[in-house]
């Protein structure tokens, strides 16, 4: 039986072209979605692309529209469910606008940070969203958006940048639960995060390098301020980093003499490890400890008591901060725009009025 030999070469747009039977510049037009034809004739050419099983040269493409087709995207902890969830919002708007994303993880280190974005500009990304580590160090960043990459900011933000930003409303979310529990009874309240210090220890606002955590920590401290409680800053407990040192700040918490009646904590990875370390101790949740966290986790409704928590719009923050910046690749929009997205209190059963 004759068969015909295998190809050899990859198909081209020239290829496409002939089987569709246009010019070349019409099926190049519609292979790298730009310029303008009827419908007849791009479906023609889709049709004829799929035949011949025709797979771009991003490289050639590249060099024809001035564009990659690829958004870089850095954020602080992938294994974390908050950018987990972030990041499915981002891609699934970039796939429908034609883009593949590069993910690249920063540790929540700055250094980690720079190095991931001089990667992604040298592989000429289109776009950029970030999530920065620091953001009293984003010097990298302002370099990249001069250069003339469009850049969005996902879940903090700040005065350096003139750029597309979205966050959610943490400062208020803090003041809310704060000021629930404390109208429960409690007025020895804990608050843990990851963010860290030279020496460890909290002393003001200004140590806190994570915008949207120091956020949480103000609304958390102004909540305390108004309802007259003394020296709420000394119950913010930092460098919860790893779940060995968050078992070891939640248990000397919970064995000093003066223990708080109950913990906020600032994202699920740590709100996990203290449930966890409650258990191995034997406090239980919430007859000796009442327990909020933020961002609604899978385990935060399944555990035994479940968990009440302050639920953030985690997949609308990455979905919008892609939109803004496939906005702005499409020159859709020229000042910088803020976005404050809402979050929830949803009440569970970890949290327990004092009597």
């Amino acid at each position: 039986m004759d068969q015909s030999p295998p190809r050899t070469t990859s198909v081209t747009v020239a290829d496409v072209a002939h089987e569709a039977g246009v010019s070349k510049a019409t099926a190049a037009r519609v292979l790298g979605g730009y310029g303008t034809v009827s419908e007849r004739v791009r479906a023609l050419v889709i049709a004829a692309a799929r035949s011949l099983d025709y797979r771009p040269n991003e490289l050639a493409r590249s060099m024809t529209t001035g564009r990659s087709g690829t958004i870089g995207v850095v954020v602080g902890d992938i294994e974390n469910p908050f950018f987990s969830l972030a990041v499915r919002g981002i891609t699934d708007v970039a796939r429908q606008a034609g883009f593949t994303v590069i993910l690249i993880n920063s540790g929540e280190d700055v250094t980690a940070e720079k190095a991931a974005i001089r990667t992604l500009l040298a592989k000429r990304v289109d776009g950029l969203i970030v999530s920065p580590s620091k953001e009293s160090d984003v010097e990298h960043l302002g370099q990249a958006t001069r250069s003339g990459v469009p850049l969005a900011l996902l879940d903090r933000g700040g005065q350096a940048l003139d750029v597309d930003t979205v966050i959610a409303d943490d400062r208020h979310a803090a003041e809310r639960i704060t000021r629930q529990l404390i109208a429960l009874g409690h007025n020895r309240i804990a608050y843990l995060t990851a963010c860290d210090t030279p020496d460890h220890v909290f002393h003001t606002l200004t140590d806190i390098n994570t915008g949207s955590v120091r956020r949480r920590i103000e609304g958390f401290l102004r909540a305390g301020k108004e309802a007259g409680l003394p020296a709420m800053s000394d119950w913010v407990r930092v460098g919860a980093t790893t779940p060995e040192a968050t078992h070891g700040i939640v248990t000397t918490l919970l064995r000093a003499e003066e223990r708080p009646t109950a913990i906020i904590a600032s994202d699920s990875v740590i709100g996990l490890e203290v449930f966890k370390t409650c258990r191995s101790i034997g406090v239980a949740i919430p007859d000796d400890l009442s327990l909020v966290s933020f961002h609604d986790a899978d385990w935060t409704a399944v555990t035994s008591p479940p968990v009440t928590v302050v639920r953030q719009p985690v997949y609308q923050l990455g979905e919008t901060a892609a939109r803004l910046l496939v906005e702005r690749l499409n020159g859709k929009s020229a000042e910088a725009r803020k976005v404050v997205l809402k979050t929830e209190i949803v009440e569970r059963a970890s949290v327990k009025g004092l009597s």
